[in-house]
């Protein structure tokens, strides 16, 4: 079930329904996924140079939210990642927002986004540097998630960490023993206070009745690949799967999702343009970088995670560049070479 051919057939009544409310990101991501592969997102013509068979090819959008799109990307992040791990237990922490800074968090998206990324990394830098608990510089890879699993709107973020950190003061590297990292109740104390903090400092009107007690969850994650296979999942291809789609009939548009207490299959069943509109809302806004890194994982801190995986006897393997894909011929299978491109289409958003 393709998202794009949904979007055709309820483009208009979503417009009719949320065009007041709707931003210019998700106009634009709708535009760029409908035309995703046709000659409205641009096409290449490619030849044969063995039977000199020739055509034209229509291009994808590119669009970070097209479920089509961006495989290669996803991979490349992956091996990136991998070459990253070390041979230490791994930790997935992950901050969530209370449902009653949604509203405000969905209509200052970009500055509440950038607050909540300040406020989890400092929270748990501050945590590793305590002498109590580790007394060292971690390094973190963050990943922002808006969706709960039903799709609804639930900002949450996502963090891998290696257990362990660096102790400057003394140049050595310091293991983190155990399952156990830091406790889910006082990170979520420490993450609510700064967060209330930059939200005053920012002069946003806090909703009334904020809970006092908001939810942080610290599990011990493995070796960390299969918690990097996860993160990746949602990083460039949109926040549902097409294979998700159950069906399309009469206006109705149903998905299934995994029910994340019971891991039961349930389905969800909306309108074609309240189903649109549901996964719209997760476009981020232009420029906005889902996935960050801290500490030694840093990209400007290669040399010292250099120095760590030689302490930590880690064998170090070249990141191999996966070879994109070829157009082949369909009458003989060679390899096609591109000789031109055209764009015909109008410019989406």
């Amino acid at each position: 079930m393709k998202i794009s051919s949904i979007i055709n057939q309820y483009k208009n009544a979503f417009m009719d329904k949320y065009g007041d409310t709707a931003l210019p990101g998700h106009l634009k991501a709708m535009n760029a996924i409908s035309n995703c592969r046709t000659p409205a997102a641009g096409e290449i013509y490619v030849g044969c140079p063995d039977c000199n068979h020739a055509e034209w090819k229509p291009l994808s959008c590119g669009h970070r939210s097209c479920p089509q799109c961006q495989n290669h990307e996803a991979s490349q992040w992956i091996d990136r990642q991998q070459g990253k791990l070390l041979p230490v237990p791994y930790f997935l922490i992950t901050f969530t927002l209370p449902y009653e800074l949604r509203s405000l968090v969905f209509h200052n998206q970009r500055l509440m986004f950038s607050l909540l990324f300040l406020c989890v990394s400092s929270t748990l830098t501050d945590f590793g540097l305590n002498s109590e608990k580790l007394g060292a510089e971690i390094g973190m890879t963050m990943v922002l998630h808006t969706h709960s699993r039903r799709l609804g709107f639930h900002p949450h973020i996502h963090v891998i960490v290696p257990g362990g950190g660096i102790d400057k003061r003394r140049r050595q590297w310091k293991k983190k023993k155990g399952k156990f990292l830091f406790y889910h109740k006082a990170l979520a104390k420490v993450f609510r206070a700064r967060f209330l903090k930059a939200l005053n400092e920012s002069e946003l009107t806090i909703p009334g009745q904020v809970p006092k007690e908001w939810v942080v969850d610290c599990s011990h994650a493995g070796n960390g690949m299969n918690a990097v296979k996860y993160l990746s999942r949602y990083l460039y291809r949109g926040v549902i799967s097409e294979k998700n789609i159950i069906s399309n009939c009469n206006g109705m548009v149903t998905f299934k999702y995994t029910e994340s207490k019971t891991g039961k299959t349930q389905f969800r069943k909306l309108k074609g343009e309240d189903f649109l509109n549901l996964i719209m809302q997760h476009v981020l806004p232009k420029g906005f970088r889902r996935v960050r890194d801290y500490g030694f994982l840093h990209s400007n801190a290669k040399k010292l995670l250099f120095l760590v995986q030689l302490i930590l006897y880690v064998k170090i393997k070249e990141i191999e560049q996966r070879p994109r894909s070829v157009f082949k011929c369909p009458c003989c299978k060679s390899p096609m070479i591109v000789f031109g491109f055209r764009y015909t289409g109008e410019k989406s958003g």
